[in-house]
């Protein structure tokens, strides 16, 4: 990791469906292929996406950890099953009853998702968090304390007209987005305002497992992107599964205070 380098992002889908919670482990997976430890957050309460790529019980989640300071945060990290690769995917589900989802959204809870992540730091390179559309505490949370934001958008119109409203929740909290991923599109299709385009994925397996692919390979550029990390990908081109709407993307943006703390 560099020194300069964000430790967190926050993949915000612009609307429901979107598949943020997909590309939030496909970018695990190729940022740990390349030797790295990623550690997955599930802010996404409603729809609790990330518990359904757990294997066996899941006895602690997110909700636990904010309704628990006093947990570790390693009691609800879980290895992804199917991630073979030389670093780390670990996952933070939610998975609760409503009671406890209902307290992890008061204000108070919401916010030490940010702590959450300091000590994330001391364990993972990088850290990915899975977010809904900005409409909650816990929403929120994730988009202030992250330090940048990956917008994905779902195909067509819909997708231009969500990333309007988005960018105006985005401001209303003090924040903006850093990279907009138009998602399950042509590249050809992809709106203007999007800095990759990124093709349906092939089955439920993960696109890390085929790095040649186009698809890893967009996905690859993303995330290393994302974190400031070479991955070794080629420049997305229109030959391949990806559009890039500009050449270059500045390293020196602002950055928050939350970066990787060594031992």
């Amino acid at each position: 990791m560099h020194a300069d380098s964000p430790f967190s992002t926050a993949v915000v889908g612009a609307t429901g469906g979107a598949g943020a919670t997909r590309l939030s482990l496909e970018a695990a997976a190729s940022l740990a292929a390349a030797g790295h430890d990623v550690l997955v957050v599930d802010a996404a309460f409603a729809t609790e996406g990330l518990s359904r790529h757990v294997e066996g019980r899941i006895d602690a989640d997110l909700t636990t950890l904010l309704c628990n300071p006093e947990r570790p945060l390693a009691d609800a990290c879980y290895d992804h099953p199917t991630v073979d690769a030389p670093g780390r995917v670990a996952l933070c589900p939610t998975f609760a009853p409503f009671e406890r989802l209902a307290r992890a959204k008061a204000p108070e809870a919401a916010q030490t998702l940010a702590d959450r992540l300091v000590e994330a730091a001391h364990d993972f390179d990088y850290a990915l968090v899975d977010t809904p559309p900005v409409a909650a505490n816990q929403a929120v949370a994730a988009v202030t304390a992250a330090d940048s934001r990956l917008v994905v958008l779902p195909p067509g119109e819909r997708g231009v007209d969500a990333l309007q409203r988005l960018r105006g929740r985005f401001a209303d909290v003090g924040v903006s987005a850093d990279l907009v991923v138009a998602n399950r599109v042509d590249p050809a299709a992809a709106p203007p305002d999007a800095d990759y385009a990124v093709p349906e994925f092939r089955g439920p397996g993960l696109a890390a497992a085929e790095p040649d692919s186009p698809t890893a390979q967009t996905v690859a550029a993303l995330a290393g992107d994302c974190f400031g990390e070479d991955l070794g990908t080629p420049e997305p081109t229109t030959a391949g599964a990806t559009v890039r709407r500009f050449a270059t993307r500045s390293r020196t943006r602002a950055r928050s205070t939350v970066r990787r703390l060594r031992r």
